[in-house]
């Protein structure tokens, strides 16, 4: 509380949004236009700036962790759930499943995104990449799979075992729902 009210300004201003919110989780998924209601622009880029920060910050740490598993990856991948728009992403593993690099495919737009697996293996095969992972974002928050992320992933799997890369997974990002953490595994899912 007392970094959130040097941010701020003031302590009944932090409590005052903390209570209206209802905890500061919540709060980092204010918009903008909710902030103003309470604070000053400056103030209120300044809260936005900073929550921002700190998931990214969480994600690029989370990067030198292996990722192996749909609990890793998504906190890899947390700073998507920030995102207003769709996003698909590759990330490239090495030998030992950690990342070496991160490359976006395509930006859609608030509910659908175009990608050809042929875009997706390109980068993957110009590094010669030993595996990789798959990861896109739903910006309304619900992770949940729509048929076509199903199609994507059956074909994308396909192709991998004929190219004989290892996917480890395709993910999607949402928002946590209920403290468990917003994402949908195929892998999971037993569709990889």
């Amino acid at each position: 509380m007392e970094h959130f009210t040097l941010l701020v300004g003031k302590e009944s201003m932090a409590q005052a949004l903390i209570r209206y919110f209802g905890s500061l989780k919540a709060l980092s998924r204010a918009s903008f236009l909710e902030l103003r209601q309470f604070l000053p622009q400056q103030k209120a880029e300044a809260v936005i700036a900073a929550l921002s920060m700190s998931v990214i910050a969480e994600s690029e740490h989370a990067l030198s962790d292996q990722l192996d598993n749909p609990e890793a990856i998504y906190n890899a991948c947390a700073d998507m759930k920030l995102l207003n728009q769709g996003v698909l992403r590759v990330i490239l593993l090495d030998a030992r499943y950690r990342h070496f690099s991160t490359i976006e495919i395509t930006k859609g737009t608030v509910n659908e995104f175009l990608a050809h697996p042929r875009e997706i293996f390109r980068p993957v095969i110009a590094v010669s990449a030993c595996g990789f992972v798959l990861v896109h974002n739903h910006p309304s928050g619900d992770f949940s799979p729509r048929d076509a992320d199903f199609r994507l992933t059956r074909r994308l799997g396909e192709g991998a075992r004929i190219l004989q890369i290892n996917m480890l997974d395709h993910m999607i990002v949402g928002k946590s729902v209920g403290g468990r953490p917003g994402y949908f595994s195929f892998k999971e899912a037993g569709v990889l």
